[in-house]
Order: structure tokens, then C-alpha cells, then sequence
């Protein structure tokens, strides 16, 4: 593996390390839903149900639904893998910028409101964080690298766990083990946040995607650089 590789990984498990925060956060401010997990929200509909509860289901729904807007958005951005795409694709960047737009409002009008808002504003907050991480894990799959996630990680806890007990070296499920611990990491150090400082909460999800889009600056082709390649291919 490339030292840029090596480097665009350790950036996607900073960006796991924004859905475990995410995640916390939406479970303990804003309603009780996830905003990655949609098959945990799925669930929690279905229990709504089951319970008559009212509020569960539009929690859970809202998340469900702005997360898919979320991905189509993020797809039509970052666009799909191709054969020629460098480490880190410029439209990568672009979508995750979309994302950070999205968080910034989120976190303006939550320590605006500072970090009380009505079940109404929870809502809406909610719907912009799933939206956000839809963005995230739709673009993320541009890079179009088995295994590499911020948000389907029972899919990564599966593969980590087939590898080991097939006796696969401890480094081909290392890059699986971080991503794990990026999102367990996340929700630990988000619903600390959540608990004691609520109001500072989201500067840690800006924080993440932030340092991530800078960054990945240093991965991303310029068009000078590009044109140069393709004129040494072509001559």
C-alpha cells in the first residue's frame, strides 16, 4: 500500500470517528434516533409500532429519510469509482464540503439556541445531521475500496471477524479494527460532550470533516499536476 493510501484511510477513519459522534449526539439531544444506523432506525420503527409511539416514529422516519436524500446527494456529487481515479478524487472533496455546509448550519443554530431547542428544532436537527452523514457514506464510496466505511461498519465488524478466524494477518484487518474504533471512539468522546458540554458539542463534528477536507487537500491531484500525467500518458 502507498503512503498516500496509508494516509487517505487514516482520513475515512477520522470521518467514522464524526459518524460515532453524530450518532451519540442524535441519541441523547436530539430524539432519540440514529443518524447513521438506518438499519438501528429501521428497527426503531418498526418498535414504534409496536408501541404507539408517536414520537419515536417521526424521529426515526425523519432520519431515515433525509439520510437517502443525504446519499443521493452525495452520489451525484462525488459520482461513482473509476478505473483512472487518483487516491483522493477531487469530487470527494466536493461532496464532503456540501457535508461541512450542512453541519455548520447545524451547529450555528444549536449553539445559537445554546443547546436547547424545542422538539421541533430537534427534529429539524436531526434531519440535517442524517442528511450530513448520508453525504458522507455515499460519497465515501466513491473511492470504490472494499471495506472502506464510515457508516456500514456491521458490514466491517463482519469482514474483521471472517479474516481473523480465517488466520489473516493482524495487518490485513487493521485498516477494519480503526474503523471500528473511529466510530466507538466518536460516540464515546460525542456523548461525553453531549453530557457535560452540550452546547460545544457540534465542534467536534466540524472539527472532524474540517480537518479531513484540509487534509485531503494534499491527496487531491492539481489540475496542473493532472494535465502534466495525461500529457505523459498521451506523448
Amino acid at each position: 500500500m502507498s503512503d498516500a493510501s496509508r494516509k487517505r484511510d487514516l482520513l475515512v477513519v477520522l470521518l467514522s470517528l464524526n459518524s460515532g459522534a453524530t450518532d451519540a449526539i442524535g441519541l441523547l439531544l436530539l430524539g432519540g434516533a440514529f443518524t447513521s444506523v438506518m438499519t438501528g432506525n429501521m428497527v426503531l420503527l418498526g418498535v414504534s409500532g409496536a408501541q404507539g409511539d408517536g414520537s419515536l416514529a417521526l424521529h426515526a422516519g425523519t432520519a431515515i429519510i433525509c439520510f437517502v436524500i443525504g446519499c443521493a446527494v452525495g452520489h451525484r456529487l462525488a459520482g461513482s469509482a473509476r478505473p483512472d481515479d487518483p487516491v483522493w478524487p477531487a469530487q470527494i472533496s466536493r461532496a464532503l464540503t456540501v457535508e461541512f455546509a450542512v453541519l455548520v448550519l447545524y451547529a450555528a443554530f444549536w449553539m445559537f439556541a445554546g443547546g436547547e431547542v424545542s422538539e421541533a428544532g430537534a427534529l429539524g436537527l436531526l434531519a440535517l445531521n442524517a442528511c450530513a452523514l448520508g453525504i458522507q457514506s455515499s460519497s465515501v464510496q466513491r473511492f470504490g475500496v472494499p471495506g472502506l466505511s464510515t457508516t456500514y461498519l456491521t458490514g466491517t465488524l463482519t469482514t474483521l471477524v471472517m479474516r481473523l478466524t480465517a488466520g489473516k494477518p493482524l495487518r490485513d484487518v487493521q485498516l477494519s479494527a480503526l474503523l471500528l474504533l473511529g466510530l466507538i471512539g466518536g460516540a464515546a468522546l460525542g456523548g461525553l460532550l453531549a453530557l457535560r458540554a452540550p452546547v460545544v458539542a457540534p465542534l467536534l463534528q466540524l472539527a472532524c470533516v474540517g480537518t479531513v477536507l484540509l487534509a485531503s487537500r494534499f491527496l487531491t491531484p492539481t489540475r496542473t499536476s493532472a494535465t502534466a500525467t495525461t500529457a505523459e500518458v498521451t506523448g
